[in-house]
């Protein structure tokens, strides 16, 4: 099973004023289940022009917030029981996703490094480590609450697996899906022939 961590960086006002702080070039973190990016979970923008209004998303990569966005994308291999605690985590509250509220001010306080806990409240990278912790992946021993995307790239269970256009990313992987339909199809009709001819000479 595997588990792909997108970080990104959408140019937006809210991205560079972070950015100051980390002085990372990618300051947005989601969570995905599928080599395509098809559903990514993260804490962000209810609405695309609206920084203010936060919470639980499933993002939409193809969206107009990613539309010019750059990305690095790492992938993780877990376990069946690891994938699934996460997965039943992310479940759960996104079922009770109006009890939950983007944390604005943990946010501010982790790059201060401050500690800050606030129930049923989430920023991007919180979010993230709250799940790998669910499937028993902990980033740089660090609560949560302190986790910046740019931590989550030096867990060593991770792997860089692109860097680059985020468009760039979905359309390659967009054609080998396509590639790979078309593989199945033709070998599905090649042995549907042969059941066909083998029918047919069993027949007479």
């Amino acid at each position: 099973m595997q588990v792909f961590i997108i970080l990104t960086n959408t140019g937006t006002l809210f991205t560079r004023i972070i950015k100051v702080f980390t002085r990372y070039p990618f300051n947005h973190a989601s969570i995905s289940f599928d080599q395509q990016l098809d559903v990514a979970y993260s804490f962000g923008r209810k609405k695309p022009n609206n920084p203010f209004i936060g919470g639980f998303v499933k993002e939409d990569m193809e969206g107009q917030l990613f539309r010019q966005a750059s990305c690095a994308i790492y992938k993780c291999t877990v376990s069946e029981s690891e994938y699934r605690e996460m997965i039943q985590r992310i479940k759960q509250i996104e079922e009770q996703q109006e009890l939950y509220k983007y944390n604005f001010i943990g946010l501010f306080a982790v790059l201060l490094n401050k500690k800050m806990n606030r129930e049923k409240a989430y920023f991007c990278s919180q979010f993230v480590a709250t799940i790998l912790s669910n499937g028993g992946i902990s980033i740089k021993d660090k609560p949560a609450c302190l986790v910046k995307p740019n931590d989550i790239t030096e867990c060593g269970r991770f792997e860089l697996v692109y860097q680059g256009d985020l468009r760039g990313y979905l359309l390659k992987h967009g054609k080998e899906i396509e590639k790979q339909a078309e593989k199945r199809n033709r070998r599905l009709y090649y042995l549907n022939s042969i059941y066909t001819k083998l029918a047919r000479t069993i027949a007479n």
